[in-house]
């Protein structure tokens, strides 16, 4: 039976039907689940993460090449669906709640297909965490700003925060029409591999501060992006275009610099801070 029937099938068995404000679409293809699998390199010794588990099929997968499951799902009705359909497999643990609020226990790699409308906040919370390895689905947009070159429309915040935390490779584009019901654009499976930091920084709360202000006018100069931050930092108000005009990149757009560039940049405001106020 194709997956699209058995889901079809779990759903009428259910009695119930996907949730749109949840971002419920479930992947119907076996080889995209499985190549999913196999891009973890999983062994015996692996706890996975799923986040969204759905309606189990990736679970039951997963759990035929890893140590644990820790499989997490936020709607009561899916983890009805869960608990009767996974209870022969007594290496899944089953978790009914937010995976951004509930305890989770420690676990190495992540494989998951989690709710568009929440791709940031899940890969900000999964690059604060310590794991080998995730291969996680990614609404085609999303997916493509993880990857952006300096100076392209998709290049951002999400861009330079991501790089400065870990290598990503996009491993497979997934069309619409793998999913049911079907979602409004495509997506990809993304490769995540944490690594060390690809440049020193000074302080890495001005960092990730100075990268957020500034792509608030990405197309802007960076004298004139980053005038609020300066501002933020005490700076007098008469002294702050002066000191922006002082910094390194003070002519670029700030779409244009690399995220070395806002290494090199926050250093500079760090080592210069005491003297500015």
């Amino acid at each position: 039976m194709s997956l699209l029937k058995k889901t079809r099938r779990l759903l009428h068995t259910y009695q119930t039907f996907p949730k749109k404000r949840l971002g419920q679409n479930f992947m119907i293809d076996e080889d995209l689940l499985r190549l999913m699998v196999s891009g973890a390199s999983l062994d015996k010794n692996d706890v996975v993460l799923e986040i969204g588990a759905g309606l189990g099929f990736l679970t039951r997968l997963l759990s035929q090449k890893c140590k644990q499951v820790i499989a997490v799902e936020v709607d009561p009705r899916l983890m009805r669906i869960l608990r009767t359909e996974l209870q022969d497999l007594e290496n899944v643990k089953l978790i009914r709640g937010d995976v951004l609020k509930v305890p989770i226990p420690s676990f190495n790699k992540v494989v998951s297909n989690p709710p568009f409308y929440i791709s940031s906040p899940i890969l900000f919370w999964l690059l604060d965490k310590k794991f080998e390895r995730a291969t996680v689905t990614f609404q085609k947009e999303f997916a493509e700003r993880l990857v952006a070159l300096a100076g392209t429309r998709e290049y951002g915040r999400l861009t330079v925060m991501t790089y400065y935390r870990a290598d990503v490779e996009l491993l497979e584009f997934v069309s619409k029409d793998m999913y049911y019901p079907q979602p409004e654009v495509g997506s990809y499976i993304v490769g995540l591999k944490p690594k060390p930091p690809p440049f020193i920084l000074q302080d890495k709360q001005a960092f990730f501060d100075l990268v957020q202000i500034l792509f608030t006018q990405r197309n802007k100069k960076v004298r004139n992006a980053i005038t609020p931050f300066l501002a933020r930092l005490g700076i007098a108000k008469e002294k702050v275009l002066a000191v922006a005009d002082s910094l390194s990149y003070h002519d670029r757009r700030v779409r244009e610099l690399a995220p070395e560039d806002f290494g090199a940049l926050a250093n500079e405001i760090v080592k210069k801070k005491d003297i500015l106020q």
